[in-house]
């Protein structure tokens, strides 16, 4: 900037006077010749001229006859010839320098608009022509050039000063301004020689989206120069003498103004000094060191609403505003300082002259920043929203859990986006029910969340987990109707027609001064969940479009995630109802153990497991004890748990032992796989025979269990397992200790055998059976959760249901996380020998008749005399068939269980019978026929008794049965 101080004078600055441009007539341009084709690019349908005037001076004769006259005449036509040389040259000159001026300044005018703010975004918009035209034709006014054009990268005229021209394509070499270069051209025709300059418009990645066009016309005038010539020789002499004198002088006094500058150099600042005052679109001011203005361009005086005469004034005198004069005087380096002025935002730059032995003093550049501000503004805008939305991406549907999630929405729109946001999704969804697809009538609404700027959500009428009952003409229900979203104002009629129906919500309106709602319905997968209601009452500017676009956007991944955690809630509900459902929800009372369990489902994400247990009693007062685990979760995981419940349970009513009936159930489980489709457990068995290219099974079916059968009277339990945690056994003295039994892999593995181990347990030994889920963890090896079972059973005379707490408390004090956990405590009992009666029989029918008579003698003795009759038939006919039919030893035992309590609540004494003998053949109930001798003995038995059965031993059978006594001791 140090160059414009080379036209300062004492008085101030000199501003060189704009050289004519030859020809130039503003307004008017014919386009170039295209330099490819030859061929003129001016399509112009009309010429303009207007007429410029030119310089000329008054003619002098002089008649001189004598021969110092004629002399004269000679040495004036010597002269006349030399100023037509002069003339014609000054003439060849002006004209060269007018297509200099030309050139540079239709290039520096149209880089300029070139790179002009928010060129790129018009040449964008649906419209260029009606943001570019007013700009052009300002631009064209303001720079002294005849014509601005914006065209595309294809030449089609965006802008025009002929109308009939703008969507034409534009002649010349477009290609090479297309491809990224800045130049000029002139075209040489009829009428008129015309100078283009052509500069690519580039956007914010260097990709060129347009072209700029500038032209100045100019012609050929021929300058009439009126000859004075001289009266004497010697005038003319004087003259040659005086101007090579003066030519002299002038050249020392420019070579001292100009610091030694050549002409190119001049040239060069002139055109730097033109654009600057005249085509540059930023503000340009030059203060000397006493706070004078220099130098103002034409964008300075616009931008601070400068008057022509400003400049030599005193800063203080420019009747600019306090801020930028205090900052304008206070002289200091700044960069960029946003300043206010007559409503616009400028940004400021000032920086001293006194550089490199430059002039003192300041010169200040001012940008208009004001439309950037407003980019910049709605920008900040959209990184808000995109903040918010990505916000809602990570914070929303963090559970699957429909109330939270439903909060989750709220708490992430407030106070960003609304200032009270409410939640309301359809009852009948919420009960279980299926919505019908699509939009929605009038229905009954359920408020899940609320969420607000004040504490506690005052302003919202319906507080959460109320019912709503929504009238037809509300945004609600027509929300949800129309399945669209809306936008609503307190100033809408339909708004105050709502608002008076209910007065509480109309005073809360008052109150709290709710002006704007977003009423979004919530939709997911076709089928409408509710809406959601979105108010501003602290924020003055009501919603907008684009606020509703954010908040359709909100709730559009918030309904999927609803949807996600209501089939999710449906589904895990259903699943533990099935799962309650088959499991035991008591235990049945029975002689031989004190039972208590503990079910601990695991974390509901992971879906309801396989894990159960059952106390199933047995013929001869003996009790089975089972636990499993199902390998997986979910429904699929809970129904083949019940599956094996109750394959359980039946096999145990065929009285198997404990290795047999795991067998029988490994064959049950690999029939369960091979009808799903897979080839076992995975989890517990391996893939050989797989093939890589099979489609994906259906489910994996596999599990482990542990079997035990317990007899009172013996006091021994025979136990077996199939890849099963071994239970621990407390004894009365308090040692505890697990169970040596055999390994055996899961059930559905196939191939291996399972072996029982028999052990026998003090009566008050406590047997604790159990899924890996209560002592494993993530955080905690199966070893360690062993040893902390151990310390916990300790105790073994506390009650059994203070047991189980002790132990879910110490095992798993936050609840099961990874799997579900099941525990099942047992006390062994012994009973009362006196209470048991064994003969031993004879194979001899005539022996029937003496035992039948002890049985009836130690009935008696037990007090049960009055039903002898019943039991005596029963033992007639069992022993008699034992006799008849099967081989010796036979052997009769009658056991008097303990009394229990029956289903209406009174005690019920139990009589057991057991007839064994050596023979493998067992009796089948069958109905004889009326001539038949034979086959009511079983017939008689099963309707004289509430159960009876055959159970298989090592040496031969057992047929028991059992007779109800209800009469109390």
């Amino acid at each position: 900037m140090c160059r414009f101080g080379l036209f300062a004078t004492r008085g101030g600055l000199s501003r060189p006077s704009t050289r004519p441009v030859v020809g130039r007539r503003r307004g008017e341009r014919r386009e170039h010749a295209d330099p490819a084709s030859g061929q003129a690019g001016g399509d112009r349908d009309s010429r303009r001229t207007d007429a410029r005037p030119s310089r000329s001076a008054p003619a002098s004769v002089f008649g001189l006859r004598s021969v110092a006259g004629q002399a004269f005449v000679w040495q004036l036509v010597v002269l006349l010839l030399l100023a037509a040389i002069a003339i014609v040259a000054l003439v060849l000159k002006t004209t060269n320098d007018a297509q200099n001026d030309a050139r540079h300044k239709a290039l520096a005018v149209a880089a300029g608009f070139a790179h002009g703010p928010g060129l790129v975004q018009a040449l964008q918009s649906p419209d260029p022509t009606a943001v570019l035209e007013p700009l052009t034709l300002a631009a064209q006014k303001g720079s002294g050039v005849d014509f601005v054009d914006v065209l595309s990268v294809d030449g089609i005229r965006y802008t025009d000063p002929l109308p009939s021209l703008i969507g034409q394509r534009a002649q010349g070499d477009i290609g090479r301004a297309a491809a990224g270069q800045s130049f000029t051209e002139i075209f040489k025709g009829f009428p008129q020689t015309a100078v283009r300059a052509l500069v690519p418009i580039e956007d914010a990645h260097g990709k060129v989206v347009g072209l700029v066009a500038t032209g100045v016309q100019t012609t050929d005038v021929t300058a009439t120069v009126n000859r004075q010539l001289p009266v004497l020789f010697g005038a003319a002499a004087g003259a040659v003498v005086l101007a090579a004198g003066g030519a002299v002088l002038v050249s020392r006094h420019l070579r001292r103004q100009t610091h030694g500058l050549g002409p190119v150099e001049m040239t060069r600042m002139y055109e730097h000094h033109d654009a600057v005052l005249h085509s540059v679109r930023e503000g340009v001011l030059i203060l000397d060191a006493d706070q004078r203005l220099v130098l103002a361009n034409d964008e300075a005086q616009h931008l601070l609403g400068l008057r022509p005469d400003a400049e030599g004034l005193p800063l203080d005198q420019l009747g600019l505003e306090p801020g930028i004069a205090g900052l304008l005087a206070s002289g200091r380096t700044v960069t960029d300082e946003v300043q206010p002025v007559g409503g616009r935002l400028l940004a400021v730059n000032l920086r001293p002259t006194a550089v490199h032995s430059g002039p003192a003093g300041f010169v200040a550049t001012l940008r208009d920043t004001t439309e950037l501000l407003a980019v910049a503004d709605r920008a900040d805008e959209a990184r808000e929203r995109l903040t918010l939305l990505y916000d809602a991406a990570t914070r929303i549907g963090t559970t699957l859990d429909v109330t939270t999630t439903a909060q989750e929405l709220a708490d992430v729109a407030v106070p960003r986006l609304a200032d009270l946001v409410s939640v309301n999704l359809l009852e009948d969804l919420l009960s279980g029910n299926d919505p019908a697809p699509g939009p929605l009538a009038g229905a009954a609404l359920r408020r899940m969340a609320n969420r607000s700027v004040h504490e506690g959500a005052p302003e919202a009428v319906v507080q959460v987990g109320e019912v709503a009952n929504y009238t037809d003409d509300s945004p609600q229900a027509r929300c949800l109707a129309t399945g669209r979203s809306e936008l609503y104002q307190a100033e809408d009629p339909s708004v105050g027609a709502w608002l008076a129906q209910d007065p509480a919500r109309s005073a809360v309106s008052r109150r709290y001064g709710l002006h704007s709602w977003m009423e979004v319905p919530v939709i997911a997968r076709g089928t409408t969940l509710g809406v959601v209601d979105f108010v501003r009452s602290r924020r003055p500017e009501p919603f907008q479009a684009d606020d509703l676009r954010v908040a359709e956007e909100l709730v559009a991944r918030a309904a999927v995630c609803l949807d996600n955690a209501r089939r999710f809630t449906r589904e895990h509900t259903t699943a533990m109802a099935l799962q309650h459902s088959l499991l035991p929800r008591r235990l049945p009372e029975q002689s031989a153990v004190d039972a208590a369990f503990r079910y601990l489902p695991a974390d509901p994400r992971l879906g309801v497991g396989g894990d159960w247990f059952d106390v199933i009693p047995l013929s001869g007062a003996r009790v089975a004890l089972v636990v499993g685990d199902v390998v997986g979760h979910g429904i699929q995981a809970s129904a083949t748990m019940g599956q094996l419940r109750s394959a359980v349970r039946t096999l145990a009513d065929a009285d198997l032992a404990p290795d047999e009936l795991l067998t029988q159930l490994d064959d049950l489980v690999l029939g369960m796989a091979a009808d799903s489709g897979t080839d076992g457990a995975s989890g517990a068995g391996g893939t050989e025979g797989t093939n890589a290219a099979d489609p994906p099974a259906v489910a994996d079916v596999g599990a482990t269990c542990l079997y035990a059968v317990y007899d009172p009277v013996s006091g021994r339990c025979c136990l077996a397992r199939a890849g099963h945690p071994a239970p621990v056994v407390v004894h009365p003295d308090g040692t505890t200790g697990l169970l040596e039994l055999p390994a055996a892999p899961p059930l559905g593995v196939g191939g291996f055998p399972f072996e029982a181990v028999e052990t026998e347990l003090p009566e008050g030994s406590l047997l604790a059976l159990y899924t890996d889920g209560l002592v494993e963890t993530r955080r905690r090896p199966m070893d360690t959760g062993l040893e902390e079972l151990r310390r916990a059973l300790t105790t073994p005379d506390s009650p059994l249901e203070t047991l189980c707490d002790q132990i879910v408390e110490t095992l798993l004090p936050d609840g099961p996380a990874d799997d579900d956990a099941a525990l099942l405590l047992a006390r062994v009992r012994r009973l009362d020998p006196r209470r048991i009666a064994t003969w031993e029989v004879p194979a001899d029918p005539a022996a029937v008749a003496g035992v039948r008579a002890d049985a009836v003698r130690r009935l008696s003795a037990w007090g049960v005399e009055e039903d002898a009759f019943v039991t005596e038939l029963i033992i007639s006919e069992l022993v008699t068939n034992a006799v008849k039919y099967g081989r010796a030893p036979i052997q009769l035992r009658l056991i008097l269980a303990p009394p229990l309590r029956g289903p209406a609540g009174a005690p019920v004494r139990t009589l057991i019978c057991e007839v064994s003998d050596s023979s493998g053949t067992a009796p089948h109930l069958r109905r004889a026929r009326v001539f038949d001798e034979g086959g009511r003995g079983l017939l008689l038995v099963a309707q004289l008794t509430q159960r009876w059965g055959t159970r298989q031993t090592v040496n031969g059978k057992i047929i028991w049965c059992e007779q109800s006594l209800p009469n109390e001791m």
